[in-house]
């Protein structure tokens, strides 16, 4: 099978077999999320239709995230990519067309503003939003659970700008992400995330990218808990257990 070309072909490729387990989630105070493949195709779906229907995203738009390494800046990420625009991470990302953060107190400035809210059953922004802010968790819902009318990707055109990578354009999106997959195809990967590292939500992107474009799937740990784990070894084989991980990408 030759390996998917684009996210879109990605997107096709863990709905084949729509119930299987694709991203998994470990998170603070023992939160856990798992979206199947058809799950994750509709968060992407509908944060796709957002960002071109409210944001006209698309091929030489930048959207920053300012966000963790988490599962959701992987949603924000793809959507990203599948409507052609340029993920843009680091400082830059306050200055790009659209912000997307976590942290909206930090850029009451920005033009066009998406408030993310982290946490799993968050149904609003927790916090002050600036004026004009759009709320991902109330608009997102919104949107339709299938991909509308989005402009064609331009290989030729910035896929991510961040200052921890080369800069990519969307021709070479997918040879970066399989880069980093050295797992065989199909593989349960545990995926730790550490914030402490500048490059944290790049190589979270490329990873978890790479893991989908070779049909696996990925469980990403916090932080804070992949410290916990890497600190007591049994809890660790008992969660590679029950997760039924197959490799360990550290």
């Amino acid at each position: 099978m030759n390996p998917p070309s684009s996210v879109a072909s990605v997107l096709e490729l863990v709905t084949a077999d729509p119930g299987r387990p694709r991203l998994t989630w470990y998170g603070p105070g023992g939160e856990r999320i798992e979206l199947s493949g058809a799950v994750l195709a509709n968060w992407v779906a509908k944060t796709t239709n957002l960002l071109v229907e409210e944001f006209n995203a698309g091929p030489g738009v930048r959207v920053g995230l300012d966000l963790p390494a988490h599962w959701r800046t992987v949603v924000w990420a793809l959507a990203a990519w599948r409507c052609g625009a340029c993920v843009v991470l680091g400082e830059e990302a306050g200055a790009a067309d659209v912000v997307v953060t976590d942290r909206p107190d930090r850029h009451d400035g920005a033009a066009q503003l998406v408030a993310v809210g982290l946490p799993a059953l968050a149904r609003r922004f927790d916090g002050e939003l600036p004026r004009g802010a759009v709320d991902a968790a109330e608009a997102v819902m919104t949107y339709g659970d299938v991909v509308g009318w989005v402009p064609e990707v331009e290989p030729g055109v910035d896929a991510l700008d961040a200052a921890t990578a080369d800069r990519l354009a969307h021709s070479g999106l997918m040879s970066w992400a399989l880069d980093a997959a050295t797992a065989p195809p199909g593989a349960r990967i545990l995926v730790r995330l550490d914030q402490g590292r500048s490059d944290a939500v790049t190589t979270a992107l490329q990873g978890v990218l790479g893991i989908l474009a070779r049909d696996g799937s990925a469980v990403m740990l916090a932080p804070q808990l992949a410290d916990e784990l890497d600190a007591d070894r049994a809890r660790l084989e008992r969660l590679a257990a029950t997760e039924r991980v197959t490799a360990d990408r550290a």
